[in-house]
């Protein structure tokens, strides 16, 4: 059995402003550098083998920052862990996407969730099938996650995936499980940055 922690990137300033990111490459602000101390000292509770990221900076910086809490050098880079590619929506607030896909309009060059998890779901099951027996840190993104989510529970969490959040999950024969949404390690960490938790960038992206 192979675990597998899955973690959202920090914060950045298109979070802040609730844009969405998609495939555009923004970088971590302090909050979310600070995010991701918060929770590479929380991870450094128990012990890891291995640490994989997204190549987009926001989740490479939160994976080194992660890194070198739990005493693991450079992250590996998984290209397929990119986020979900929101094609003519990203930039956009959810207000902007409304006025100008209004009524679930279709946008072009938007990735669905299940595209997202064909990819994604194989990208992890090589990453356990190269660790046996291991713990790696995973760090992603909120829609990649949720696609993963809704792929291995279809009818389980709707609750938003915050920055900097940890949620567990096994490989065992092949088949990706969760553990626990929001791992309740996360629960040890709560500090100043968790008292507006419902207001974190709903578009998880």
């Amino acid at each position: 059995m192979t675990l597998l922690y899955l973690v959202r990137h920090g914060e950045t300033d298109w979070n802040l402003e609730r844009r969405i990111q998609g495939a555009t490459d923004i970088p971590l602000n302090a909050t979310g550098r600070a995010q991701a101390r918060d929770t590479g000292r929380l991870l450094a509770q128990r012990r890891w083998d291995a640490i994989v990221a997204s190549p987009l900076s926001r989740a490479l910086e939160t994976a080194r920052i992660i890194a070198a809490e739990i005493g693991l050098g450079e992250p590996g880079i998984e290209p397929a862990l990119v986020e979900r590619n929101y094609g003519e929506a990203e930039g956009l607030t959810g207000a902007e996407v409304e006025e100008r896909f209004p009524g679930g309009a279709p946008v072009p060059g938007r990735e669905t969730r299940e595209q997202v998890a064909d990819r994604v779901v194989p990208a992890l099951l090589a990453i356990a099938a190269a660790h046996p027996g291991e713990a790696v840190v995973v760090v992603s993104h909120g829609g990649v996650i949720r696609a993963v989510l809704d792929a291995v529970e279809p009818d389980g969490h709707g609750e938003p995936i915050t920055n900097g959040s940890v949620h567990s999950f096994r490989v065992v024969e092949g088949e990706l499980e969760l553990i626990a949404f929001d791992d309740p390690l996360e629960e040890e960490s709560a500090g100043p940055r968790s008292e507006d938790i419902a207001e974190q960038n709903a578009l998880e992206c």
